[in-house]
């Protein structure tokens, strides 16, 4: 199985990569703006399993077909900031009826699954998330140890702790600004607005997002 000396130096790599904010953590953040609490930590979970789908993929060979093909990694880029973009104009829209979902009165329960499905597509598409565990993970393995596939699985399950740890706090952190909004309908349908235009936003900085070669 994996050394403790591979598997800390790869929590702290992790770690590092994970505190920078990228695609999943700044789209968990329009959500708690957007949506609030819930939303977000429902938005981290989704996220959370897409990575681990990711990790899977790596694991029985596909990640490497993703990392070394520009065709299918510019593909996938493109699907996943499309989604982005999709889902920051709906937020934009849909910003005047924030006041009642945050009330409890609106479809905000009704759309959970949604939101979970939606957090996974993110979480599945993120080309940061994509190359790290196609070009960076399998380095920590050690084959000579066989279970080559389950030690990456085990590899994946710290990075997702870490991960899911800190996006959580990233969601509530803007979820409990997102209170002080609430108190106002202007304020609340304002800071709608901005999280959809930050997934916007995003899903563009996502595309124009390059490869070296």
């Amino acid at each position: 199985m994996v050394s403790t000396d591979r598997l800390l130096a790869f929590a702290a790599m992790s770690f590092l990569l994970i505190v920078i904010p990228g695609p999943s953590v700044l789209f968990v953040i329009g959500r708690a703006l957007a949506q609030g609490r819930r939303a977000a930590l429902t938005t981290v979970m989704g996220n959370t399993v897409g990575a681990y789908v990711l990790v899977v993929a790596v694991a029985l060979g596909v990640g490497t077909v993703v990392e070394r093909s520009v065709v299918v990694f510019t593909a996938l880029k493109l699907v996943g900031a499309a989604y982005l973009v999709y889902l920051g104009v709906k937020a934009v829209r849909q910003r005047g009826s924030l006041r009642a979902a945050f009330s409890g009165d609106g479809p905000a329960e009704q759309g959970a699954l949604r939101t979970f499905w939606e957090g996974f597509a993110v979480g599945v598409a993120n080309p940061k998330t994509i190359v790290f565990f196609a070009a960076v993970l399998p380095q920590f393995v050690d084959r000579e140890q066989g279970h080559v596939a389950l030690q990456m699985l085990l590899l994946g399950l710290v990075f997702n702790v870490i991960a899911i740890t800190s996006d959580s706090i990233w969601g509530l952190v803007a979820a409990t600004a997102r209170g002080w909004f609430a108190r106002s309908p202007q304020r609340l349908a304002m800071v709608g607005g901005v999280g959809g235009l930050a997934m916007i936003g995003l899903g563009v900085t996502v595309a124009a997002t390059g490869r070296k070669d």
